[in-house]
């Protein structure tokens, strides 16, 4: 099914976290949000826009297979200390749009770390903050990276999350490589069709083997699987799959962005790293040594009990709480 824009927000645009069947114990409702288009250079990008326009900004950036509900939990006591709360669908999801209908439905990282920095411009914010997972993560992350001016503070879920898409990478264990099957997937043609023709199986399944502790709900599933509908949404996740693995080309303004990003530089902005204890998709290691390396200015590194790969729909406190302290 493909919705337009108007059906899609007619849907899910003024969805609060109250009516989300699922919701983990002493979340608080969500005010109901409408859906804003913000226009940038290559997209026009659907953000829900939630606080005092005049508060300090915080860009929250979901992933893969999720959408702006994951955060529904995070956003309503950001609000409530005053900051201005931007959550908005990363290209491929939902209402967001190429503004060229003819141009290529690209993802790399390069270009999903410039469309922070592209909505940032266009909403005409200085400095902001930023918290995201899996795809919104490594955007974080780069905008980081790249304009550490320009982010006064991160959480960063799941911790560092810069690829190398220069060098090829070598053969992992074979349980490494059996969890990432979904990767090989969708590098074939039957796995582009497979997507195409059964968005919500893989991506329900990659739900629950993510974060096989979660009891969602089939109600909360749906609010998130029409994000999916986009016919964007599959163009999107191929390329994204296919150029991290040296697959599919990158755009040429990223060439140079792309060497400097297999660097692995370090991300010097004040910092704090929150990692699921219970996540599927791999084994969450104790030793802080790693993330205090790639963040020099780590403030904190916490293992949430109970969370999974989308930890800020599963302990939205852990998050908001993260935020707050980095920003006071």
């Amino acid at each position: 099914m493909v919705q337009s824009r108007r059906e899609f927000v007619k849907r899910t645009g003024l969805v609060g976290m109250g009516a989300l069947a699922g919701v983990p114990s002493g979340v608080r409702s969500r005010a109901p949000q409408e859906v804003r288009m913000v226009q940038t250079p290559v997209l026009n990008i659907a953000c829900e826009d939630s606080g005092d326009s005049a508060g300090f900004p915080i860009i929250l950036l979901h992933g893969f297979p999720y959408d702006v509900r994951a955060w529904d939990g995070v956003v309503p006591p950001l609000v409530d200390a005053g900051y201005r709360v931007l959550v908005p669908y990363l290209r491929g999801y939902g209402p967001t749009r190429f503004r060229d209908p003819s141009a290529p439905r690209v993802a790399q990282q390069a270009a999903i770390g410039q469309d922070v920095i592209d909505l940032a411009d266009a909403l005409g914010l200085d400095q902001f903050a930023t918290a995201g997972f899996d795809w919104g993560n490594r955007a974080a992350c780069i905008t980081s990276i790249l304009h550490p001016e320009r982010v006064r503070a991160q959480v960063a879920v799941g911790g560092y999350s810069v690829q190398n898409t220069v060098t090829a990478s070598r053969p992992a264990s074979a349980e490494n490589e059996a969890r990432l099957w979904y990767q090989w997937y969708f590098n074939t043609d039957r796995g582009r069709a497979g997507l195409e023709a059964n968005r919500r199986g893989i991506c329900r399944y990659l739900w629950e083997t993510w974060s096989p502790g979660w009891q969602f709900s089939d109600e909360m599933f749906e609010r998130t699987a029409v994000s999916f509908d986009s016919p964007e949404f599959v163009d999107v996740v191929i390329h994204s799959y296919r150029h991290r693995h040296r697959n599919a080309p990158g755009e040429e303004r990223f060439i140079g962005v792309e060497k400097q990003l297999a660097e692995q530089p370090r991300i010097q902005v004040p910092a704090i790293v929150l990692r699921g204890a219970a996540r599927g998709i791999g084994r969450t290691v104790p030793d802080p040594s790693a993330d205090r390396a790639r963040f020099t200015s780590l403030v904190a590194r916490r293992i949430i009990d109970g969370a999974g790969h989308d930890l800020p729909a599963q302990t939205p406190d852990a998050v908001s709480s993260a935020l707050l302290e980095l920003l006071a």
